[in-house]
């Protein structure tokens, strides 16, 4: 087993997938890759990425509700969920809320289009935490 941290990027553009798994590949970590929620929650149940890279509006089950049942799950509370959103406006804090009231306990967030300097400076604080 690597001692790499593993992070799970989760998001229904497979080009947004791969430009940002390069990226965090290139800087040191393993990385797994589900394309909606309901695949990805099926590889944090397999594999307990240390973070999962989260898109909000995916199809068969959206970001929130899974960062939801993450968070409410005692073996997987303590994975680091960091959304990634094109909504960003409405983020006032680390516990998004969306425009149309739902919200979800995620630990941070990366608007998009994203920047993925940014993105890497997020991942690093989360996981230094």
């Amino acid at each position: 087993m690597s001692d790499k941290q593993l992070i799970l990027v989760v998001d229904d553009d497979p080009d947004l997938v791969e430009s940002v798994s390069m990226k965090l590949e290139n800087n040191g970590f393993r990385v797994g890759k589900a394309y909606d929620g309901v695949e990805a929650w099926e590889k944090i149940r397999q594999e307990k990425p240390d973070l999962v890279l989260l898109d909000v509006m995916m199809p068969r089950k959206d970001g929130y509700e899974l960062c939801r049942e993450l968070k409410e799950d005692p073996l997987f509370k303590n994975i680091v969920v960091v959304l990634l959103t094109a909504v960003a406006e409405s983020v006032k804090s680390s516990r998004y809320t969306h425009q149309d009231g739902k919200t979800t306990p995620a630990d941070d967030y990366i608007a998009k289009p994203i920047d993925l300097g940014r993105l890497m400076d997020v991942v690093r604080d989360n996981l230094d935490r």
